[in-house]
C-alpha cells in the first residue's frame, strides 16, 4: 500500500516542478528575446554637427574638403571629408556594422543608401550661428524632422537607430574671433552646453533610440593653437576651458538620462581623454608627428588646399600622412581618427550603442 501511494505521490510532486520548469523556461526565453533585442545592432545612423562628422555636405566651392589634397588616403580624391581619409562618422558606422550614411546633400542621388541613415553635419557649423553660412545644428535637426514628416524614415526605423552629434568647438572659435571676452567665456560655454542638451532631447523626442555626443577634443592641442610653440606643446589655458565644457556636458547628459526610462539613452564620447591618450603615447599608435600637421600652407596667408590665381599649389603635404595625427590646422588624419577610434573601443561608451 505504501509503495502504491508513493507512486501516486511522485507524479503529483513532479507536477509543480514541471509547471515551475515551464514557467522558468518561459522567463528565460523572454529574457533571451529581450537581450537579443538589446544586442541587436542598430540599423541606421543619423549624424549632426560639424567638420569632424561631415562626409560631403559642405559646398564644393568652399575651402577644404572638396579640394586637393583632401581625400588622398581615402577614397583617393577629394570627397567632402575634412581629412586625408575617413573621419569620426565613418568609424562609428564601422563599429555599428553599417555603411557610412549618405550626406543630406546627396539624398536624392543616392536613394539606395537611405536605409543606412543620413548625415546632416556641415563643416564650420556650431550649435549657434558661426561665420559659416552652412546650417547650424537646429536647422540640421529641422531637415531631419522634415524627412520624418515625409515618411522617408518610419517610427520603426528610428527605434532601431543611433544618432551621432559632433560639437567640435566652432562656436568657441567664432566667439573669440568676434571679440568675445575671456571673462564672458564660462557663461558662453554654459549656453553652448545648454543648447547642445536641447538639441539632444529634440533628437530623442523625434524617436531616435540612442544618442551619442562627442565631448570636446583638446582645443589647446590643435595645430591652429600649437603653431605658436612651433607645434611642440599644447595650450593649457585653452584646454582648461575645454574641461569646463566637458564637465558641464557630462552633467547635462546625466540629467537627461535621469529623465528617460532606461537611463542610458544619451552617451558621451570622451574625445578629450582619447585624443590626449594618443598624443601622449604616439608611438603606441604608430604616430611620429603628434602635433605637427601633415598638410600646411606655404605662408601664414595660405592653408592646406590653397592655390593661387594660376592654380599653383600654395601648400605642402608630408611624405607619410599615416604617421601624422593631424591633417591640417584643425582636423585629424585618417590615422589619427583610427587611433582615437581604437581608444574609444576600450571605453564603455561605444559598447552602450549596441547593448
Amino acid at each position: 500500500m505504501m509503495d502504491y501511494s508513493h507512486k501516486q505521490l511522485f507524479p503529483l510532486l513532479c507536477l509543480p516542478l514541471v509547471l515551475l520548469s515551464g514557467h522558468m523556461m518561459g522567463l528565460q526565453t523572454e529574457a533571451r528575446l529581450q537581450r537579443d533585442k538589446m544586442n541587436y545592432p542598430p540599423k541606421m545612423l543619423f549624424v549632426f554637427g560639424d567638420s569632424y562628422a561631415d562626409t560631403g555636405n559642405t559646398r564644393i566651392n568652399q575651402p577644404g574638403s572638396w579640394k586637393q589634397p583632401y581625400g588622398i588616403t581615402f577614397p583617393g580624391k577629394p570627397a567632402g571629408r575634412f581629412s586625408d581619409g575617413r573621419v569620426l562618422t565613418d568609424y562609428i558606422a564601422k563599429y555599428l556594422r553599417l555603411k557610412s550614411p549618405v550626406p543630406y546633400k546627396f539624398r536624392k542621388l543616392m536613394q539606395q543608401h537611405l536605409k543606412y541613415g543620413m548625415n546632416f553635419a556641415f563643416g564650420g557649423t556650431g550649435v549657434f550661428d558661426t561665420s559659416s553660412k552652412n546650417p547650424n545644428m537646429t536647422i540640421q535637426i529641422d531637415f531631419f524632422k522634415q524627412l520624418i514628416k515625409e515618411n522617408v524614415y518610419t517610427t520603426s526605423d528610428l527605434s532601431n537607430s543611433v544618432a551621432l552629434v559632433s560639437v567640435a568647438g566652432n562656436d568657441y572659435n567664432h566667439y573669440m574671433t568676434t571679440n568675445g571676452s575671456i571673462e564672458g567665456f564660462p557663461s558662453f560655454i554654459a549656453s553652448v552646453v545648454n543648447q547642445t542638451a536641447t538639441n539632444l532631447l529634440r533628437i530623442q523626442r523625434l524617436g531616435v533610440r540612442k544618442i551619442v555626443v562627442g565631448g570636446l577634443q583638446p582645443l589647446g592641442c590643435l595645430p591652429s593653437t600649437t603653431f605658436q610653440s612651433s607645434f611642440r606643446q599644447c595650450n593649457s589655458t585653452s584646454n582648461d576651458l575645454v574641461v569646463l565644457h566637458n564637465n558641464l556636458l557630462n552633467q547635462a547628459v546625466t540629467k537627461l538620462n535621469q529623465q528617460t526610462k532606461d537611463h542610458s539613452t544619451f552617451i558621451v564620447l570622451d574625445l578629450f581623454d582619447t585624443f590626449m591618450s594618443v598624443l601622449n603615447h604616439p608611438s603606441t599608435n604608430n604616430i611620429k608627428d603628434q602635433l605637427k600637421p601633415c598638410c600646411v600652407g606655404l605662408s601664414s596667408q595660405h592653408f592646406c588646399g590653397s592655390v593661387d590665381e594660376n592654380n599653383v599649389k600654395k601648400y605642402k603635404v608630408c611624405d607619410h600622412p599615416k604617421s601624422a595625427f593631424f591633417w591640417d590646422l584643425l582636423h585629424p588624419t585618417q590615422a589619427g581618427w583610427h587611433a582615437v577610434y581604437n581608444k574609444l573601443q576600450t571605453t564603455s561608451a561605444l559598447h552602450q550603442l549596441r547593448y
